[in-house]
C-alpha cells in the first residue's frame, strides 16, 4: 500500500497559550490531514521534557507532557474558569515556544484544574490502577524534584537516591498532595490523548510515535529501575551513550544517557522493554524506533569524559531482543531509524526484523557520491522516505546552505525549478518513489526556510521552538496535497465508501470533501 503522512509535533500546533496542545488545533489538523489525502500523522516523543527542552530527554518514557493538556477543553469541562488562564502572559511570539515562561505559568493553572478533579470517580481510580506500574514512581519522582528545587535525583539525600523503603514510605505520606497532582495531570493528558487518537483513527489517520532508544539519566525510569542500567553502587553511570568522532564532529557526540544493562535485561526476559513498547502501542498505531543501530552495537563513553573520543563499541542485544518482543506483543508496525554509518551487522539486523528502514532525500545529493542509496531510483517499496527529518534543515534551508555542487546535483536529478518552489519538486520526488510511506515535515509543505528548523543536533538553544501560525492549514493547501496524493496513488484506501464519509461529514467529525479541480475531460 502506498501511503503519505506529515511530521508535525504536538508542540508545533498553533495555540494562544504558548505551546501546541491536544485541543481544538489538534482536531483541526486531523481534519486537515483527512482532507489532504494523508493517512499518517508522525509526531515527536510526547513525554514531559527535561533539561534542554528536548522531547528526546524526558522525565519519564511512560508519561505524557503536561504542557500538551488543552486549557480550553478543561474550561469546557468546568475544571477551569477562562479568567484563570486567558489573561496570563503566554509569550508575545506565536511562532516560537518560550519554555521558561511555560514552566513558570502552566503548572499553576493545571494545579487548579487537578484540584477540581473527582479523584474518587471510577474512571480516575481505574486509570491510576491500570498505570500503577509506572505512575506511582513517576508521581513521587516529580514531587521529590519539586521538593529539592529541581535537582537531579543523583543529588538527593542518599536514602532517597538509593530508594530505601522507609524513606520512600515517609516521602509518599508527606507529599501525598503533590503526588496527587502529578497523577491528576497524567489522567487529564491521557483522557485528551485518547479522544484525539479516537478522532484520528475514525478518519483513517494512524498516529506514528517516536521512541528514543535511550532514556534521560534524570528520569523516573532510571531512578525507579536502577538494576536495568549500567550504574555504580551510588546510582551514577559507569559509561554513557553517544556517537564516535566522524567527518562532521571531531569530538563525536556526547549524549550522556545511561546505558542499558543488556545482560541483566536478558535474564529477566527484557520485561522493562516489553512494558515500554506495550505502553507506546497503547498511544500510537505505528512506532519509529530511534537509533536502531544501537540494538546491534552501542557506543559507550566513560562517565565524566568531556568528549566522545574515548568511547568504544559494545555488542547490543541483537535479533534475539526483537524475537522476544514479537513473541510477547505480537508483530507490531515498527519503523527502524537506520540512518548514519551502517555496518553489515546493522543491515543484517534490519533484514532479520523485517522492519522498514528510512530514506532521507537531503542525504542523497552528495556530489562526490552519485551512487547513494538515498537516491529515489534505488528505493525498494519496503521503506519510509522523508525529504528531511526533525534533525535536518528544511528543504529551502538546505537549498540555501548546502554545498553548491550538492544543490546543483539535486536540481539536475530532481528537475527542480524555482517557479513552483524547490520544496514542491523535492517532495514530489518522494511521493513518486517506490517507498511504501512518504512523510513530509509540515515546515516543508508550508515552504519555510531555516528559521523553521526544529533541531540542530549537538547544539543547545533555539531548538524545539518552532510553531505553525494560526490559519496555515487551509482548504486550498489540503486541496493541493490531495491532488498530489491522487497523482502519485497515495490516497488512503476507502473504508465505508461515500455513504460512510457523508455520514461523518454530517456529524461534524470530518470536514466536507475538498473540491478537487479537474482537467477538461478528466473522470473522477
Amino acid at each position: 500500500m502506498r501511503d503519505a503522512g506529515i511530521l508535525l509535533p504536538i508542540s508545533a500546533l498553533p495555540s494562544p497559550y504558548g505551546i501546541g496542545t491536544l485541543g481544538g488545533a489538534a482536531r483541526e489538523f486531523v481534519d486537515f490531514l483527512a482532507a489532504a489525502g494523508q493517512s499518517c500523522w508522525q509526531l515527536l516523543p510526547i513525554g514531559p521534557t527535561s533539561y534542554g527542552d528536548s522531547p528526546y530527554q524526558s522525565f519519564s518514557t511512560f508519561a505524557g507532557n503536561p504542557y500538551f493538556i488543552d486549557l480550553d477543553d478543561l474550561a469546557e469541562e468546568g475544571l477551569l474558569e477562562r479568567s484563570e488562564f486567558q489573561p496570563l502572559d503566554w509569550g508575545d511570539d506565536p511562532a516560537t515556544i518560550d519554555y521558561g515562561l511555560l514552566y513558570r505559568t502552566r503548572f499553576g493553572v493545571l494545579r487548579k484544574a487537578c484540584a477540581r478533579l473527582d479523584r474518587e470517580s471510577g474512571e480516575f481510580l481505574r486509570f491510576c490502577e491500570e498505570q500503577r506500574d509506572w505512575l506511582e514512581d513517576y508521581a513521587l519522582f516529580m514531587a521529590l524534584k519539586d521538593r529539592f528545587g529541581g535537582q537531579p535525583w543523583t543529588q538527593w539525600p542518599e536514602e532517597l537516591r538509593l530508594r530505601e523503603p522507609k524513606a520512600l514510605e515517609t516521602a509518599r505520606e508527606e507529599l501525598s498532595d503533590e503526588t496527587g497532582f502529578w497523577r491528576g495531570a497524567q489522567y487529564l493528558f491521557f483522557r485528551q490523548w485518547n479522544a484525539l487518537k479516537g478522532r484520528a483513527n475514525q478518519l483513517g489517520i494512524r498516529l506514528m510515535g517516536d521512541l528514543p532508544i535511550y532514556v534521560a539519566g534524570d528520569s523516573a525510569d532510571v531512578w525507579a529501575n536502577p538494576e536495568q542500567f549500567q550504574l555504580d553502587g551510588q546510582g551514577f553511570p559507569t559509561e554513557v551513550a553517544g556517537c564516535p568522532p566522524d567527518g562532521f564532529s571531531a569530538d563525536g557526540q556526547l549524549w550522556g544517557n545511561p546505558l542499558f544493562h543488556w545482560e541483566r535485561m536478558r535474564e529477566d526476559g527484557y520485561s522493562w522493554w516489553l512494558r515500554r513498547i506495550a505502553a507506546q502501542f497503547r498511544l500510537f498505531d505505528t512506532l519509529r524506533i530511534d537509533h536502531f543501530r544501537g540494538f546491534e552495537a552501542y557506543y559507550a563513553i566513560p562517565y565524566g569524559d568531556k568528549t566522545a573520543r574515548n568511547g568504544r563499541w559494545r555488542p547490543g542485544p541483537g535479533l534475539e531482543f526483537f524475537k522476544v518482543v514479537n513473541k510477547a506483543l505480537g508483530r507490531r508496525d515498527i519503523v527502524a531509524e537506520d540512518l548514519g554509518f551502517l555496518t553489515d551487522g546493522v543491515r543484517k539486523l534490519l533484514k532479520g526484523t523485517g522492519y522498514p528502514g528510512m530514506k532521507v532525500l537531503q542525504f542523497a545529493f552528495d556530489s562526490r557520491d552519485t551512487g547513494s542509496d538515498y537516491l529515489p531510483h534505488r528505493y525498494t517499496p519496503h521503506c519510509v522516505v522523508y525529504a528531511g527529518t526533525h534533525d535536518n534543515d528544511t528543504i529551502l534551508g538546505w537549498m540555501s546552505s548546502a554545498p553548491k555542487k550538492d544543490v546543483a546535483f539535486a536540481k539536475e536529478y530532481l528537475r527542480l525549478n524555482s517557479r513552483e518552489g524547490y520544496h514542491w519538486g523535492m517532495m514530489r520526488s518522494a511521493w513518486a518513489s517506490a517507498a511504501d510511506l512518504a512523510v513530509m515535515q509540515m515546515q516543508d509543505i508550508l515552504g519555510l526556510g531555516s528559521e523553521a528548523r526544529m533541531n540542530t543536533p549537538s547544539t543547545l538553544g533555539n531548538n524545539w521552538q518552532w510553531r505553525a501560525l494560526p490559519g496555515v492549514f487551509t482548504p486550498a493547501l489540503a486541496k493541493r496535497l490531495h491532488r498530489e496524493m491522487k497523482v502519485y496513488q497515495r490516497l488512503p484506501a476507502k473504508k465505508g465508501g461515500k455513504k460512510s464519509r457523508s455520514k461523518m461529514e454530517k456529524q461534524g467529525i470530518l470536514p466536507a470533501s475538498p473540491a478537487i479541480p479537474q482537467k477538461a475531460g478528466e473522470k473522477s
